[in-house]
């Protein structure tokens, strides 16, 4: 997913955990209760949640952030531009980042004075848990296997990544990775973060039992995630370089490269089906399919979608995926098999993460 480049002269990290955490942002919004299998998209600039109902494939509820236009606003505490969303292993939160600035373009330019943000939000409720300002503007909130640990990056040339208690929001550990650091993501197996530095074209590998720096693998140029799959590897979107660096948990090392001449939005792997989903950001309007043939991923189809397409999430049965576009305010339901669309749902403005939750 897209990330925000060239980021210059942030605010020095502050190690400071407990005192940063705000009050309830959205204290306004109703109490819900969501006890149905549903899709949660986060609308950056609709500075909202939009619940799908997975059986009915609609909008059943939106969850709101507030009002993000600055009137009247304590700019110390509001919420803006949530990016990414994350749910922890026993369902029962949602992690979610917030840079406080759009990055649907990635955007350059200097930010400085830019803080961050991370939200814990009760799935079934809608209600905001936490609400925890980080020193510098970060990219996402994943959680660890355990689900007692929060992990966010810090998009500083001095890139680094915290480590919050997932229950009291205390600050844990600061680790420092490569420049500018995105997307940081859980192994499938929990025992490794990986990190996507994208001005160092590389990703950090971080030990999540004792919070060291375990390699630094060399991949394409910007990166921005390094998206688990469940046959041991790791797909990591590299923006600029137009590819994907295929890393090996075993021996930690890129063991192909795909080149897909056209900017990625997200890889997702599909486990029973052994396919690679990549989609096209930016004018792209379409998710494309890879096969292994050969020992290698050729492109062996594609389904078209709506604007900049970014997110892919399969359900569990894998027979159905979900698109967010950030350009047309929708998300695609794609019939995996049959490879074609089955229709649109219409949601917040330039919506981007999105997770199932069953």
């Amino acid at each position: 997913m897209t990330k925000y480049t060239k980021l210059v002269a942030l605010l020095p990290l502050i190690p400071l955990a407990g005192c940063m955490n705000m009050d309830n942002m959205n204290a306004t919004q109703p109490m819900l209760n969501i006890n149905y299998p549903a899709a949660y998209v986060v609308n950056a600039e609709g500075n909202s949640l939009s619940v799908i109902d997975l059986t009915g494939q609609q909008v059943k509820e939106t969850i709101s952030f507030g009002d993000a236009s600055m009137t009247g606003m304590n700019m110390s505490n509001m919420i803006m531009w949530p990016h990414h969303i994350y749910l922890s292993p026993d369902g029962s939160k949602l992690g979610i980042g917030v840079p406080g600035m759009d990055l649907s373009a990635g955007h350059t330019g200097g930010t400085t004075g830019m803080n961050g943000r991370v939200l814990v939000v009760n799935p079934v409720t809608g209600q905001t848990a936490q609400n925890q300002q980080t020193p510098v503007m970060n990219h996402n909130a994943v959680f660890s296997a355990d689900g007692t640990e929060i992990w966010t990056s810090q998009m500083d040339m001095t890139g680094k990544v915290l480590v919050y208690n997932a229950s009291t929001m205390a600050l844990k550990n600061t680790i420092t990775v490569g420049m500018e650091p995105a997307e940081v993501t859980m192994s499938s197996n929990g025992q490794y973060a990986f990190v996507a530095n994208g001005m160092s074209n590389s990703v950090s590998v971080i030990k999540v039992s004792d919070k060291s720096v375990a390699k630094t693998i060399a991949v394409g140029e910007d990166p921005v995630g390094a998206w688990p799959g469940a046959d041991g590897r790791m797909y990591v979107d590299n923006e600029k370089g137009q590819s994907i660096s295929v890393i090996d948990v075993n021996t930690l090392s890129v063991v192909e490269t795909v080149k897909l001449g056209f900017t990625p939005g997200y890889a997702a792997y599909h486990p029973t089906r052994n396919e690679l989903w990549v989609s096209q950001a930016g004018t792209g309007n379409k998710v494309v399919i890879f096969e292994r043939m050969n020992g290698a991923w050729m492109k062996m189809g594609e389904v078209m979608t709506g604007l900049d397409a970014h997110a892919i999430v399969f359900t569990k049965d894998g027979a159905t995926a979900y698109i967010t576009n950030q350009g047309a305010a929708t998300v695609s339901v794609l019939d995996v098999a049959k490879r074609t669309k089955i229709k649109d749902i219409s949601v917040g403005k330039k919506p981007n993460g999105i997770v199932l939750k069953y």
